[in-house]
């Protein structure tokens, strides 16, 4: 039952993404009262969805599989080039072109370095790539996400002139990601340790439904809070797409390119393609909801419906890009 409900959520995301947007969004704009006069209820309901979006992530997540890097280190060192270095500078060129306005600057950028698509690894899957190097590079650069997003959003709000929360910015980071991270680990030892592996591979579905759920949630949650404002600036929503589009697409054919001529095999390029270039909306929206003003929290609503139509492109072109892959390694 939870392999069905995960499969069809994660078939059907995008159609559930645009439903969530439109029901927000409609809402929000026939009672906009509610959201003025409830701030405080709706601040502590996000703290709790947040919550619920993020741990059931965290279970599925297998810490004691990092040590298992030492053995094939280049595939997931050279994911972490491109999450925490060529798209951070990157991300900065397209923000300078299409993107000026300060609050949805600093959430295009908090979207685009935090790696780890929940979907990063069941691309993977269907196009025959490495799952164990998917699995590992998406650990590890997960671990390393609450060192580098403060370092990042700090050089932005210094370019920009964008005040960053810095002491706010951590406190969200431990309680959206570190503590999260920590309980996950708990839980997850202990269904193995009273249940066993069989049972709990059973329940992995359901923690990656939930996620998914939430995540849904969060960006009804978001558009009704931002109704009227999002509805006098719709072009907002245009340029996001614009400047999502742009990114993937530079960084799709980059990755492909030049990991090909380093000669990664198809199965290890595939495992860390998607890493590289789909982004942990989830994660984005749990922290810019939390640790920020709502429009930051925009860009990571309204940006997984582009990435995941390119990303299914993408995944249709598997056929091409296999044959690319094996004319390199003639």
């Amino acid at each position: 039952m939870f392999y069905k409900l995960s499969a069809h959520l994660k078939k059907y995301l995008l159609l559930y993404s645009i439903l969530a947007i439109a029901f927000g969004w409609l809402l929000g704009l026939q009672y906009p009262n509610i959201a003025i006069n409830n701030k405080k209820f709706f601040s502590s309901m996000i703290t709790v969805i947040v919550f619920l979006m993020i741990y059931p992530m965290m279970i599925n997540l297998n810490l004691g599989k990092i040590p298992k890097l030492f053995k094939r280190p280049k595939p997931i060192l050279l994911s972490l080039i491109y999450n925490f270095i060529l798209t951070p500078i990157l991300s900065f060129l397209i923000i300078a072109l299409f993107i000026h306005n300060k609050s949805l600057a600093l959430g295009f950028l908090l979207v685009m370095i935090i790696p780890g698509s929940s979907m990063s690894i069941g691309y993977t899957g269907l196009s025959g790539g490495d799952i164990e190097v998917a699995t590992l590079a998406l650990g590890v650069n997960f671990l390393l996400i609450p060192a580098m997003l403060p370092i990042w959003l700090k050089l932005l709000g210094t370019t920009y002139n964008v005040p960053i929360p810095l002491g706010l910015l951590l406190k969200t980071i431990l309680i959206v990601l570190i503590i999260p991270m920590f309980l996950g680990d708990l839980t997850r030892r202990g269904i193995l340790k009273k249940f066993g592996t069989e049972k709990f591979l059973n329940l992995k579905p359901l923690f990656g439904s939930i996620t998914m759920i939430m995540m849904l949630v969060i960006v009804a949650l978001i558009f009704f809070l931002k109704a009227p404002l999002l509805l006098k600036k719709w072009q907002v929503i245009v340029n996001l797409a614009f400047a999502n589009t742009i990114y993937l697409i530079i960084m799709l054919l980059f990755i492909t390119i030049l990991d090909r001529i380093i000669n990664f095999t198809y199965e290890e390029h595939m495992a860390i393609a998607f890493l590289s270039s789909g982004k942990n909306n989830g994660t984005a929206i749990a922290i810019a909801t939390l640790g920020f003003a709502p429009l930051v929290a925009i860009p990571a609503a309204v940006l997984p419906i582009f990435q995941i139509i390119l990303l299914i492109l993408y995944l249709k072109m598997e056929n091409l890009i296999r044959k690319f892959f094996k004319q390199g390694g003639d």
